[in-house]
């Protein structure tokens, strides 16, 4: 056999491999966000992940896991104080159009998905290529899907093949969180952020859903960072789990070993209970185990 079709050495495979999970997908050094009104969203934010972790961030409402997503999303970061370096730029010193491509490598998941009332499903889903797609195939796709094979393929994931060509407004709201997340599987992004992407959905498709993505970012090498109020949820399929209370990082931990103690310190005096413990539970168990 010449060296020219010699087979790959395992070695040098597990090294390739090596080097893609040890690529830093973002990193925030003492990140700081203040609205126009004066109030602060987010103070000394320090915290970073490499390519193909997995990221849960919990807290009580208003504690500023939606502001840290959106800032991680590129939005608002002109009114950030700190340093931002996400997927090997930083976005204050990109200009118009490095920001659209850095834009473009970057997925998110709402939790009330903005997809026009009467706007087909196929529709909506192809959306999350556009940002990669030349002009003249963005627009042609609005008038006719341009890759409906591959609008259904990701429907299929999220159990809806069957509503490919309806209209949105013929969704429940657990139906349209669900072409949010298709709209992201098709487009495969390096960074993935869910901002409560399964509010809508019963406890059995929530759990189903948060593995479908949990399991994508691994299997791509991707970076998925979730805020989910379901803690259950979070620790039972998440490796990491961050923890945020007024604004700051309360812990940034393996879910191993995150207590209960530090749960109820995290959710103290916040006017509700931590939601989906008690986690030692024989049901919640079985639920925890399920995501492994």
């Amino acid at each position: 056999m010449s060296a020219s079709r010699m087979p790959p050495n395992p070695r040098d495979c597990s090294s390739k491999r090596r080097r893609t999970v040890s690529r830093m997908s973002f990193a925030l050094e003492g990140v700081g966000l203040a609205h126009a009104h004066g109030a602060i969203a987010l103070a000394d934010i320090r915290l970073s992940a490499r390519a193909g972790e997995s990221i849960a961030l919990i807290g009580p409402s208003g504690a500023g896991k939606t502001s840290l997503l959106s800032v991680l999303g590129t939005a608002w970061w002109q009114q950030t104080t700190g340093t931002l370096q996400l997927l090997g730029s930083s976005p204050p010193a990109l200009d118009a159009r490095a920001l659209r491509r850095l834009r473009a490598r970057i997925g998110t998941v709402h939790q009330a998905p903005p997809l026009p009332a009467r706007q087909r499903v196929v529709t909506s889903v192809l959306a999350g290529r556009l940002g990669q797609w030349p002009a003249w195939k963005a627009l042609a796709s609005l008038a006719y899907p341009m890759d409906i094979a591959g609008a259904r393929a990701a429907l299929a994931r999220v159990e809806l093949e069957d509503k490919l060509f309806a209209r949105c407004s013929q969704l429940s709201g657990g139906q349209l969180q669900r072409v949010g997340i298709a709209r992201v599987l098709y487009q495969q992004p390096a960074l993935v952020l869910a901002d409560e992407p399964v509010s809508a959905l019963d406890p059995t498709l929530a759990l189903a859903t948060v593995r479908l993505l949990v399991e994508d970012a691994a299997q791509r090498g991707a970076t998925l960072v979730a805020s989910l109020h379901a803690v259950d949820l979070a620790l039972g399929c998440f490796a990491r789990i961050v923890g945020i209370r007024g604004g700051r990082i309360a812990f940034d931990l393996p879910a191993a070993e995150v207590s209960q103690a530090q749960l109820q310190a995290l959710y103290a005096g916040a006017g509700e209970p931590v939601p989906g413990l008690p986690v030692r539970s024989h049901g919640a168990h079985l639920r925890l185990n399920a995501c492994r």
